[in-house]
């Protein structure tokens, strides 16, 4: 286990302990939608689909929360922000599981990686934007570490992909769209 990933435990543990209303709340709490989880269940086997996905819903949560400060303060925007932190951190760390699964397995999402880089950058400016708030302070510190692991691990990535797509070239279709397989 890192030295961030118990640090980020250690901070969920004692946020569970301040606020147990909060676990108890949670219980309930789904941070996909049904559809999104259909989709996500579509692109299982296209890793660059399935990255790009994880990028839209990832903008959706930002989206949600800039559009709560742009507009005058409404009862329970805190909370609702604290809400849609947990969401974003949810779906970032399964973003994550999958980059280390298509890391391990050699999967070519070098076309999505670039992008993810980018929507890294995106999403951790628009998380720090809102006011500072013991509401949501450890939500989005979690959320902003998620961030900077995604960003490490796509980092990380890009060069690991270029050198393994380079040392092992994928098949290429021959004129009839049929992959030659060398016998």
């Amino acid at each position: 286990m890192s030295l961030r990933s118990a640090l980020s435990l250690a901070l969920v543990s004692f946020a569970l302990l301040l606020f147990p209303h909060r676990a108890c709340a949670q219980d309930d709490d789904h941070s996909l939608t049904q559809g999104e989880i259909e989709e996500l269940r579509d692109a299982a086997y296209y890793p660059q689909q399935r990255v790009e996905l994880f990028i839209k819903l990832l903008d959706q949560r930002v989206k949600a929360i800039q559009d709560l400060y742009a507009h005058p303060r409404k009862p329970g925007r805190e909370d609702d922000t604290h809400d849609l932190l947990n969401q974003f951190n949810s779906i970032a760390n399964e973003l994550e599981d999958n980059l280390d699964d298509y890391s391990n397995d050699h999967r070519d999402i070098r076309k999505a990686l670039p992008k993810l880089l980018e929507a890294t950058e995106r999403w951790s400016s628009a998380i720090k934007s809102p006011p500072d708030d013991e509401t949501y302070n450890v939500s989005r510190k979690l959320a902003l570490e998620t961030i900077r692991d995604v960003h490490d691990d796509a980092t990380g990535l890009v060069e690991s992909q270029k050198t393994w797509f380079k040392d092992h070239p994928p098949p290429k279709a021959n004129k009839t769209g049929e992959i030659d397989i060398p016998r």
